[in-house]
């Protein structure tokens, strides 16, 4: 609901909402017109950053034995994460990767809860070039780890060639080669992005439809109150899915991990 506020100052409802609304203008005076370079979307992804290394820096700079309030809710998201993805996806070797799940899950979950933070109200994810680079980065791991554990061609070995019998592979390795080098990124990114844009469209729609409805008659006034208890309702429905997919992203991302360290197929 970025636009949102803006045009609802200036007296003006643009509804129904459109992907221009997620296409913000440039936060700093100075550039060419219609400048994108540093955006509110930028600023947002800046701000998780450092909210980020503030808060563990902060949180472990002096550990104690008995933990701080904060050491507990930074040690308990670690845990979480080590215990109940690193660990269950991938043995006892997902310990290692514990600290980049970590990094991945707290990143996405604070960047998608901007969606429903007043003032910021959009998630940087909801534009497909961050669901993306966070994909790439994940399939560049999965794909590192894969070949440092088995060697370059045991690696594509395991990851093309099912036990099956000769005489199919050749039909299976196409579709093996697509699935796991093509599919798993596009739709790591596109779950992630998918989900993000379609919830803030959702509270777009209400938000604006409930102002629209008002604007044009006031015998909608009622219906316009419905329209803006559905948007509380589905910003409820919207943290659900907002934990729900910093959660998947980070499980399948260890998946991943797990099979290119797996020995057979």
């Amino acid at each position: 609901m970025n636009g949102a506020s803006n045009v609802l100052a200036q007296g003006e409802v643009n509804f129904p909402p459109s992907v221009e609304d997620f296409y913000l203008p440039s936060i700093v005076p100075w550039g060419a017109h219609n400048n994108y370079w540093f955006t509110k979307i930028t600023f947002m992804v800046w701000l998780a950053v450092g909210i980020l290394i503030l808060f563990f820096l902060l949180s472990y700079r002096n550990p104690k034995l008995v933990p701080t309030k904060k050491q507990w809710l930074a040690e308990s998201i670690y845990g979480f994460v080590r215990n109940n993805i690193a660990v269950d996806m991938i043995g006892h070797a997902g310990v290692r990767f514990a600290p980049y799940f970590t990094t991945l899950f707290c990143f996405v979950l604070l960047t998608n809860f901007f969606a429903i933070v007043p003032l910021f109200q959009i998630s940087p994810n909801s534009h497909i070039a961050f669901p993306a680079f966070l994909a790439l980065i994940s399939y560049v791991l999965f794909n590192y780890v894969g070949i440092k554990q088995h060697g370059f061609v045991k690696y594509f070995k395991n990851a093309l060639v099912p036990p099956a019998p000769w005489y199919i592979l050749p039909l299976l390795i196409p579709i093996e080669a697509f699935s796991t080098f093509l599919v798993r990124p596009f739709s790591l990114a596109v779950r992630l992005f998918a989900n993000m844009f379609a919830g803030h469209m959702l509270l777009l729609v209400f938000t604006l439809g409930g102002f629209a409805m008002l604007n044009a008659n006031a015998l909608l006034a009622p219906i316009s109150v419905v329209s803006w208890l559905m948007t509380i309702a589905l910003t409820f429905l919207e943290f659900l899915v907002i934990v729900l997919q910093a959660y998947v992203f980070t499980v399948l991302t260890a998946s991943y991990v797990q099979g290119a360290l797996a020995e057979e197929h």
